[in-house]
């Protein structure tokens, strides 16, 4: 790995927070390189109340859409709610939808099928809506360039709502309301939410509508929560304060299809990073596997016994699916090796019957073999579909761009995106990113790099900095777990490695005549020889309390080491 130090922030602002929080220079360095710089700031920061939440109203058409549903309502119409077969789409139809059910039952679901249908708003779901006389749909997640779709849901007298977070094309969908934080004419002041998060703010505007308070919604926010983690969204702002209340309600009085979820687990509290491993795995692997409608059913279930049943059902699916993606991931290794294709700059892999559902998943796991942008294929009916995962700071949109004349069609963002071909074009279209990715990519960027907030002396590591710690989380993009280095460091002569492979380090770490600390490396097994013999070592790591026989200690995940040079 590279090792970068992140820029360090303005001295004069350190100092000004240090002296307004009589705080070490290093809680104040870390909050300065979050944004915060002032006293309210840091108060909001370390103290976010769901009064910090903004008026739903400000969003555009926020009116007009909690104005349909009542006249919806006030009609009898059946209103659909449509979303994604994601975590966030399906957390998102499940919060909507179990919303209006609290006073409204003409209120159905739907989420499109993977193979069948595809992502965002389908023609299926529309003629599902025609055919069960559902006058009104409210979409989630997705619809936010589905022109088409719209006006051929109008032509059938089907209104569409669309929540969408997703960046709009020129042109908005002939909808009644678009609600969206980051359409250019709209002005609501964080435009961060997720598509679940833009669900709960249209449930506030109609909380709010009927003479309800934010304490009525409390029992939505772990949907919410789950939707946050799940999409890596930045964790700042509005979304910090709705997951912070949302991690409270998994952890105290989660909605039956969640306590089902993680009613096994051992640890006492779950935090944001629990969330992305362990429900969110289980949620996408309902559509990943068998059909994202089992894991609405699955939280919108208020049955424990029924819920219990539902899990148990997605967590096969999630053994399955962790089946299917270890044995794809070996195959595509072993065709790579068999091509020697580890010296290209990126790695492109094909095979007609490698399950659809997994094959994000797979480009990811290459990722982490080789370090390159990644493409991972598929036989869909005719076509081929692939689903690509790219490196730090490498915009793999635009090198799909850039090869456009070679592909069907083609979506994503920076470091994700999906597409299809015909098969006679995967030759030319494999040559043709690697072309573009030889061309384009810095060399730095084909090596994975580990940027730390701050260098530490062990003395400095006590219970009062780890308690302040804590006060950051949750923990997630923008507001990541701080990285620590520490320099010159030994073992007291116990390291060894664990695990059935040796693949984890585990060690006691000091300074000179400093205490000694706790240290496990997972992944690092491999480094047992830096830290034996009394080397001096450097290590990046975090600080994360260990607990055992009821005693807490510090200790340090080391996250990376190398031989010290001092």
């Amino acid at each position: 790995m590279r090792w970068n130090p992140k820029s360090k922030p303005n001295p004069e602002k350190v100092q000004a927070i240090q002296q307004a929080l009589q705080v070490d220079e290093i809680i104040a360095t870390l909050l300065v390189q979050r944004g915060i710089e002032t006293f309210e700031q840091a108060k909001t920061f370390f103290r976010p109340t769901l009064a910090d939440l903004h008026n739903p109203y400000l969003m555009k058409d926020m009116d007009k859409a909690v104005a349909r549903i009542e006249k919806a309502i006030a009609n009898n119409e059946n209103i659909l709610v449509f979303g994604d077969y994601d975590v966030d789409g399906t957390t998102a139809v499940s919060l909507v939808s179990s919303y209006l059910r609290s006073f409204y039952p003409n209120v159905a679901t739907y989420i499109p099928d993977r193979y069948a249908e595809g992502y965002g708003i389908s023609y299926m779901g529309i003629d599902y809506a025609e055919d069960n006389d559902i006058s009104l749909i409210i979409a989630l997640d997705c619809g936010i360039k589905s022109i088409d779709h719209v006006n051929y849901a109008k032509a059938k007298n089907i209104d569409f709502i669309i929540c969408d977070h997703h960046r709009p094309g020129d042109i908005l969908p002939d909808a009644v309301a678009v609600l969206d934080p980051k359409r250019e004419d709209c002005s609501y002041p964080y435009d961060e939410l997720c598509g679940c998060g833009v669900g709960f703010k249209l449930i506030q505007a109609l909380a709010e509508n009927r003479n309800q308070t934010i304490d009525d919604l409390v029992e939505y926010l772990d949907l919410v929560a789950t939707a946050i983690a799940a999409d890596i969204v930045p964790i700042t702002g509005e979304n910090r304060v709705l997951a912070k209340f949302g991690l409270e309600v998994i952890n105290s009085n989660p909605r039956p299809g969640i306590k089902a979820l993680i009613q096994n687990v051992k640890k006492k509290v779950l935090t944001i990073t629990d969330v992305v491993f362990i429900v969110a795995p289980r949620i996408n692997a309902a559509g990943r596997i068998k059909h994202g409608n089992e894991a609405v059913a699955l939280l919108t279930e208020y049955d424990l016994g029924q819920a219990e049943q539902f899990a148990s059902e997605i967590e096969q699916h999630n053994s399955d699916r962790k089946e299917l993606d270890k044995q794809i991931t070996k195959e595509a290794l072993l065709q790579i090796e068999e091509n020697n294709e580890q010296v290209r700059f990126s790695t492109v892999v094909y095979q007609e019957n490698w399950h659809k559902g997994v094959i994000g998943i797979v480009a990811s796991r290459l990722v982490e073999n080789y370090y390159r942008p990644t493409i991972v294929f598929t036989k869909s009916g005719e076509k081929l579909a692939a689903s690509a995962r790219s490196v730090k700071d490498f915009d793999i949109y635009n090198a799909l761009e850039t090869c456009a004349e070679h592909l069907e069609q083609f979506g994503g963002h920076m470091y994700a995106a999906g597409m299809t071909l015909l098969e006679e074009n995967y030759e030319n279209f494999k040559n043709a990113f690697e072309k573009v990715v030889q061309e384009t990519i810095h060399p730095d960027l084909l090596t994975p790099e580990i940027s730390y907030d701050a260098e530490i002396e062990l003395s400095e590591i006590n219970p009062k900095l780890m308690r302040l710690l804590k006060q950051f989380e949750p923990f997630g993009p923008e507001n990541m777990t701080p990285l620590f280095l520490a320099k010159g460091l030994t073992d007291s002569g116990y390291a060894k490695t664990l695990g059935s492979d040796n693949e984890h380090l585990k060690a006691f770490v000091k300074k000179g005549n400093s205490e000694s600390f706790g240290a496990i490396g997972f992944g690092l097994g491999n480094k047992l020889d830096l830290v034996v013999n009394k080397n001096k070592f450097d290590a990046i790591f975090s600080l994360e309390e260990n607990e055992w026989k009821d005693t807490v200690t510090l200790q340090l995940q080391l996250r990376d080491i190398n031989t010290s040079n001092g």
